[in-house]
């Protein structure tokens, strides 16, 4: 299993990356609505702070299996919202 450090890594480095997408995305198309724009950053955003603050407190600290499986949960979840926002970012316009 990935270390918690490599975990808050990956979720720090994804948000970077759709923040960052959504920034060019404004700077190169004028027309997309600020409205839009703003609602995806703040959702990967907040999304981001949640994501680090269940990570810092996992649920069974005393039972490894619970532990683990608490931690595939994080992931998928991770993986199905930020293909979400991904996807958001694609469709700014």
């Amino acid at each position: 299993m990935a270390s918690i450090r490599d975990l808050k890594k990956d979720i720090n480095y994804l948000t970077s990356e759709i923040v960052t997408e959504a920034y060019v995305r404004k700077m190169l198309f004028d027309e997309i609505s600020e409205d839009d724009f703003k609602k995806v950053v703040t959702d990967a955003i907040e999304f981001r702070n949640d994501l680090i603050a269940k990570v810092n407190h996992p649920d069974g600290k005393n039972n490894p299996q619970k532990v683990k499986s608490f931690f595939k949960d994080i992931r998928k979840e991770m993986d199905k919202k930020f293909s979400e926002l991904v996807q958001a970012v694609n469709d700014l316009k």
